[in-house]
């Protein structure tokens, strides 16, 4: 099966390498030359997306790895005056899901069929498999299934398809709203122990003892034992946490639909707070995010 992927970065590079090794043929783009012309990559890349379209010898799937808004909607508008009816978008970026039904609408008018799929598991997705939800044509879906077989986990092959179009990426926006309030809750607790300067508490020893056993292990927390057994005082973390838009969207929908959050509140409103001091609880949160994603703020 041939499948194209639009965005090479952190993940979308990862996705393209994993399905390549899992024998599909594999061309890719990014609009970034310094990336697209690597030649770490084990397939084709790239100048362009004409170019990239016209690679295909059957029927065209396009996954898409791009910022979420504009980059992704105008790649969209793009894409559906040069493919053919009959072929595939694959959303699987971090996209509101409103952005996703009106994208799923824009190609459903030209005859081209579009798949959002929730995509989780950051800069381990290589190794570890993906968690994938997924929304569209359940026709499609399972038309396409062994690409989420080849990116998903051993324990879910073919990801978790979750209804219409949209869902999946509202599925995977109240995950990440999720992400940050566990996110939050395991960073004050640590700055905690760290500001209890009388017993010189071991931060790395405690949380590489809360991996197994206890009721808070959790693969963030196996993420920050191992930074902190790198590097105690995080010394080389910001304390300045940003946010990628699904903690917002997630606060959102809570007004919408009367649903209380106020865990997952207080955690967006902890990383705008975490601007304006320099916090350790903020240096645990952003070695967090660079363990899983790689993000550098």
């Amino acid at each position: 099966m041939e499948i194209a992927v639009v965005g090479l970065g952190k993940m979308g590079g990862q996705i393209a390498e994993k399905l390549s090794l899992n024998d599909f043929t594999v061309y890719g783009y990014d609009q970034n030359i310094n990336i697209s012309s690597t030649n770490n990559f084990s397939f084709e890349t790239t100048d362009d997306l004409d170019t990239l379209v016209n690679k295909f010898n059957s029927r065209r799937i396009i996954w898409l790895m791009v910022p979420s808004g504009e980059p992704t909607n105008s790649t969209v508008e793009k894409l559906v005056k040069i493919l053919n009816p009959g072929d595939i978008i694959i959303d699987g970026g971090n996209s509101y899901y409103k952005d996703t039904i009106n994208n799923s609408e824009i190609s459903n008018s030209k005859n081209i069929n579009f798949i959002d799929c929730g995509t989780s598991g950051g800069v381990w997705g290589l190794k570890n498999g993906f968690c994938l939800t997924i929304g569209g044509e359940k026709k499609i879906y399972l038309e396409i299934k062994d690409i989420f077989s080849a990116l998903s986990t051993s324990e879910s092959k073919g990801g978790l398809f979750v209804g219409k179009s949209g869902s999946g990426h509202y599925v995977k926006m109240i995950h990440n709203g999720i992400e940050y309030g566990m996110m939050q809750s395991i960073a004050e607790g640590l700055e905690i122990l760290e500001k209890k300067e009388e017993f010189n508490l071991k931060l790395d020893e405690i949380s590489y003892n809360w991996k197994t056993g206890s009721v808070v292990q959790s693969w963030l927390i196996d993420l920050i034992s191992d930074e902190l057994k790198k590097n105690p005082k995080l010394v080389n973390f910001s304390a300045e946490v940003s946010d990628s838009g699904e903690g917002r969207w997630t606060i959102k929908e809570s007004i919408d639909l009367s649903v209380p959050i106020p865990s997952i509140y207080a955690s967006i409103s902890q990383r705008f707070n975490s601007k304006n001091k320099n916090s350790f609880s903020g240096k645990i949160l952003t070695a967090m995010r660079n363990a899983f994603g790689g993000h550098t703020d």
